[in-house]
């Protein structure tokens, strides 16, 4: 008996040595600094999300909030029923107002990212190719707009667009046009509208992968005898590469959801998802159906990012 009790104690003693050496071995400030993203993270999106998931599930009401709950609870009967709704979903696919939303804002959020991308490069060319402190200039006067509210510099656009906005005035005096262009309440006016505002987020990523590129390849590549047009194709775009992803991911997903610059520069006919959400909220107050708009579109724009960003870890360790 005595033999049997050492020996539980012995492996008792071994298990909780092992348990010690794993708690030793933790990395607790790496993971202190995790924890902070981590908990950031799971308060500020992946709880929202649950909520907005759990809403996209309920019935409109007529209550305060305005949908129903999963859970029925009836203490008398002593029962809990829940009921979960798929309706909402079904009706995304059904109606196809919201796939040509959801098709438009794609659209819309592409092309912006597209000339974001053209009208960016040459500038983050230029601010990595000047000297230091020409260089602090030209990146404080890229996040020089920052500065000033959302708002006010959409609404500067709305003045410079009208029909006898500074444009209009501008083109009529050089006599390029004989009458005043419709440029507001048009795409042309949100395509600009979301260039102007996004345009620092282009910058700023492609800035950085040029800034650490390698100048000597060029110089290189011209002593044998390349082309500048065929050297940028060949060296600078592939080295850039990572800066374009990033640029083009923090234009594109924040432009899809888009509302104030198609509401205040766009159309009546401009369809955008941001402002599907908008009218589902607060006109229809059907929190359901806009909450199941919302996932789906989260979704939409998650996918493909994770995607990229697989593909671009296995290039890494690949390389």
């Amino acid at each position: 008996m005595s033999i049997s009790t050492g020996s539980a104690w012995v492996d008792g003693s071994s298990a909780l040595m092992k348990r010690y050496n794993i708690f030793r071995s933790i990395n607790w400030g790496k993971a202190a600094v995790v924890a902070v993203p981590g908990l950031w993270l799971a308060i500020f999106f992946f709880i929202p999300f649950l909520v907005v998931f759990k809403i996209s599930l309920s019935e409109t009401a007529i209550a305060v909030p305005p949908y129903t709950s999963l859970l029925e609870w009836d203490l008398e009967e002593a029962y809990v029923t829940f009921k979960m709704n798929l309706g909402n979903y079904l009706y995304l696919i059904e109606d196809a107002f919201y796939l040509d939303a959801y098709l438009s804002s794609i659209k819309i959020a592409g092309v912006s990212t597209f000339f974001a991308l053209i009208v960016a490069f040459p500038i983050a060319y230029l601010i990595a190719r000047s000297e230091g402190s020409t260089r602090g200039l030209l990146l404080a006067l890229v996040i020089l707009p920052f500065w000033t509210s959302f708002l006010l510099r959409v609404y500067a656009w709305m003045g410079f667009l009208k029909k006898n906005g500074i444009v209009n005035e501008f083109l009529l005096s050089t006599g390029l046009i004989d009458q005043p262009l419709t440029m507001l309440q048009t795409d042309f006016a949100v395509y600009i509208g979301i260039v102007y505002t996004y345009l620092p987020f282009m910058v700023l990523p492609l800035y950085s992968a040029l800034e650490k590129m390698d100048v000597t390849l060029l110089e290189a590549a011209e002593d044998l005898g390349c082309p500048p047009v065929k050297g940028f194709f060949l060296i600078t775009l592939p080295q850039v590469i990572p800066g374009i992803i990033a640029g083009c991911m923090l234009v594109f997903i924040p432009a899809v959801g888009e509302f104030v610059i198609p509401a205040l520069l766009g159309g009546s006919d401009t369809l955008m998802i941001g402002r599907v959400l908008w009218d589902e909220f607060f006109l229809n107050r059907d929190w359901p159906m806009a909450s199941a708009v919302a996932i789906v579109m989260l979704v939409v724009l998650v996918l493909p990012i994770m995607l990229i960003r697989n593909g671009q870890g296995k290039s890494e360790e690949a390389i």
